[in-house]
């Protein structure tokens, strides 16, 4: 579950637009993007263009649960949350294909492309709204970004993105405390 949790950040992050390491951030090929996003891909032909597009879409209300819990509203969240695994039919089923053993899925055999990524996206994010995790989901700390984290370290004090935006802020306060005399 933690690796559909990993997968939520970086689809949110990658494909909603906003500001990432003290600059605008815009997704580009969106195709490209939930490709990247995703793992490796059993069936090549996927992502289309309009299933990018409608997984996009997705990814941008994950988002805002992410928002809701990181501003202390882990009530409205929950209820955004359990609206979207309700319109995607997100439900437990264990399906055998590719030659694989049998394994859970988060939504129903009949469900399109971009659902059936939705549906398991946001019962990964159930799980961790629905615990004592729920404190390591989070938007970024620094300043001029808004990308979301999770927090998998061990002692749970991660506060942003990625080491860059981290980086960032340490030097803004080294330089603040060096130019004070």
């Amino acid at each position: 579950m933690s690796d559909v949790v990993g997968t939520v950040v970086t689809l949110v992050n990658d494909v909603t637009p906003g500001e990432r390491r003290g600059r605008a951030y815009r997704p580009g090929d969106l195709v490209t993007a939930v490709r990247d996003a995703l793992p490796p891909a059993r069936t090549p032909d996927h992502p289309t263009a309009p299933e990018a597009d409608e997984l996009a879409g997705w990814a941008a209300r994950l988002r805002q649960v992410v928002e809701l819990v990181d501003a202390g509203e882990l009530d409205q969240g929950c209820a955004a949350l359990n609206t979207i695994m309700r319109e995607t039919a997100a439900m437990p089923t264990l399906s055998r294909h590719d030659g694989e053993p049998w394994h859970l899925h988060f939504h129903s055999a009949e469900a399109a492309w971009a659902v059936s990524w939705a549906a398991s996206l946001a019962t990964a994010l159930a799980v961790v709204l629905g615990n004592a995790a729920v404190d390591r989901l989070g938007i970024c700390n620094a300043p001029a970004c808004d990308r979301v984290y999770i927090d998998v370290s061990r002692n749970g004090t991660r506060r942003f993105c990625s080491t860059a935006c981290q980086n960032r802020v340490k030097a803004a306060a080294f330089r603040a405390r060096k130019s004070t005399p």
